[in-house]
C-alpha cells in the first residue's frame, strides 16, 4: 500500500509540477517568440484595395508553401466590422480569390510592432501611417507597389468611386506587387 500510495504522489506532484513547466513557456512562446513573418496591408476603409492584397497574397502565398500571418486594415474607421465591398469579393471570386471572411477593421499602435511589414496602398495612406508609427518601427511601413515589376504605377489607386474596370486593374496591380513581395520573402 505505501508503495502505491508513493507512485500517486509522485505523479500528482508531478501534475503540479508539470503546470508551472508547461504552461510559462507555452505563454513565453507565444508571445515572446514569433515564429512567421506577419504581413498587413492597409487602404483607407479596408474594404476594397487592402482586403483584395489580403485575399490573393494569402492564396498565393499558400500556393508557395509559406506559412505566413497576413491580415488587413484600413487608416480610418468607416467600414469596421463590414466585410469587403461587393464588387472587391465578385472581381477577386472571378480570379479565384476568396474574401468573404474578411471583416474591415482599422490599424492599431499593436499593429506595428506585431507585423514585419505593413504596407500602404497608396501615399495618403503611407503617411498617416508613418505618422502613427511608432519610431522604431517606421522601416516596416512602406508601399506595397515597390515589389511590383509589371505595373507602371507605385500605388494601387482607389477603385471605389469607379466603374467595375478599377477593381481588375486593382487585381492586376495587386498580382504584380504579390509577386514581387513573395520573390523578396524567398530571399530572406
Amino acid at each position: 500500500m505505501e508503495d502505491r500510495r508513493t507512485f500517486y504522489l509522485y505523479f500528482a506532484r508531478w501534475d503540479v509540477l508539470k503546470k508551472w513547466l508547461i504552461i510559462p513557456f507555452s505563454l513565453y512562446s507565444k508571445n515572446k517568440m514569433k515564429t512567421r513573418t506577419a504581413i498587413l496591408f492597409v487602404c483607407m476603409g479596408n474594404i476594397c484595395r487592402s482586403p483584395t492584397a489580403e485575399g490573393v497574397f494569402r492564396a498565393r502565398a499558400q500556393a508557395a508553401g509559406l506559412d505566413l500571418h497576413i491580415d488587413s486594415a484600413g487608416t480610418h474607421a468607416y467600414h469596421i466590422g463590414n466585410p469587403p465591398d461587393p464588387r472587391s469579393t465578385s472581381h477577386a471570386a472571378a480570379r479565384g480569390y476568396d474574401l468573404s471572411a474578411q471583416r474591415a477593421r482599422k490599424v492599431s499602435v499593436e499593429d506595428f510592432e506585431r507585423f514585419d511589414y505593413v504596407l500602404a496602398m497608396d501615399h495618403d495612406n503611407l503617411e498617416i501611417l508613418q505618422r502613427a508609427c511608432p519610431a522604431q518601427y517606421r522601416h516596416k511601413v512602406r508601399l506595397f507597389m515597390e515589389y511590383a515589376s509589371r505595373s507602371g504605377s507605385d500605388v494601387v489607386p482607389d477603385p471605389y468611386y469607379g466603374g467595375a474596370n478599377g477593381f481588375d486593374t486593382v487585381l492586376d496591380y495587386i498580382e504584380d506587387a504579390s509577386d514581387g513581395l513573395l520573390a523578396a520573402l524567398r530571399k530572406t
